[in-house]
């Protein structure tokens, strides 16, 4: 990612890119140490990490990662909803995992995670995020009135008030930059589809993150399934994505087509899981967006320090960081 006060990062060094995401954690230390201090009274300074103590911290959050408990073959148990096969080389992780791993990189939690698929590697993403919410019965008989333009305004309209929350919880606010995938609806399966592209304000403006939406309609609600990726990883990862979702299934009793009468109608319909089920402030993003932000604000000195640190521990990361590393 680049800006005109950011230094560029090589395009051919995917191997930096995923190293310096974990190594977000030590960096906020530098953001601190290098932030002007208040004129009166002035708090002592923040000790500065060496290489070897920022190592260390990226071994403790590589740890910390994996004690989260992940299946790697099999079924994934989606709560008392449904389930996924887990792809060759992803791995899956329930509902509590997925909250920790969510807020561990900036996200708040929702409180409906069911799991998550990550890339085996390191936890950054593409992640697909799978929570439910137990609305009801949703109608789709909006599906050929879908206003995207509509939608998009009233997204960032939402904005607003998202980013008022995230900036309590202490999270950056976040910008809707408008639409990677406008808002579309398969009447087959029954998956409402959209991607926003969104970054943290004040980041550089190629510094993007992609939300890329399904919405799995089932008899009782609907499974928001959130693939979280990078804008060049966007075509790749929806064509994967698509691939994984066949085997995704609603247990017996919860799949649209059971749907009987007496059951719970949803208050809404397409277009309000889009404008109200898109709220910012549940926006997910990872570490590449926030990493872009900081080097903005701390320039080439901390950049240079952190790609150092990184080098000079690049054995250890070859090791840890599996199928997604590459020199």
């Amino acid at each position: 990612m680049t800006s005109d006060h950011t230094p560029r990062l090589p395009m051919k060094t995917p191997f930096i890119l995923r190293a310096v995401l974990l190594a977000s954690l030590a960096v906020s230390t530098l953001s601190h140490a290098q932030q002007p201090a208040p004129a009166s009274p002035a708090p002592a300074a923040e000790k500065q990490l060496t290489p070897e103590e920022m190592k260390k911290q990226i071994e403790e959050r590589v740890a910390e990662i994996e004690k989260l408990g992940w299946t790697r073959q099999g079924i994934g148990a989606l709560g008392d909803k449904a389930q996924i096969q887990i792809p060759k080389d992803w791995r899956f992780t329930g509902s509590e995992s997925t909250r920790k791993l969510m807020v561990m990189y900036g996200n708040p939690a929702t409180n409906r995670e069911l799991g998550m698929l990550a890339v085996e590697g390191i936890g950054d993403p593409p992640w697909i995020i799978f929570e439910f919410d137990p609305s009801g019965y949703v109608k789709d008989d909006e599906k050929d009135s879908l206003d995207a333009d509509a939608l998009l305004q009233s997204l960032k309209d939402g904005q607003i008030a998202g980013n008022e929350y995230r900036i309590k919880q202490g999270m950056d606010g976040l910008e809707v930059l408008g639409w990677a995938i406008p808002p579309r609806y398969n009447p087959t399966t029954n998956n409402l589809e959209w991607a926003t592209k969104i970054k943290s304000i004040g980041a550089p403006a190629d510094a993007i993150s992609i939300n890329f939406n399904t919405r799995l309609l089932g008899r009782k609600g609907v499974m928001e399934v959130t693939l979280v990726c990078e804008p060049e990883e966007l075509n790749d990862m929806i064509a994967a994505q698509e691939k994984i979702l066949t085997g995704y299934s609603y247990i017996e009793g919860e799949r649209y087509a059971e749907f009987k009468s007496g059951d719970k109608i949803a208050e809404y319909g397409l277009t309000a899981l889009i404008a109200g089920g898109g709220a910012f402030a549940l926006a997910k993003t990872g570490m590449f967006g926030k990493l872009a932000l900081l080097f903005a604000k701390l320039g080439k000195g901390a950049y240079i320090i952190v790609i150092g640190v990184l080098v000079g521990i690049k054995k250890l990361f070859g090791k840890l960081f599996g199928a997604r590393t590459q020199e």
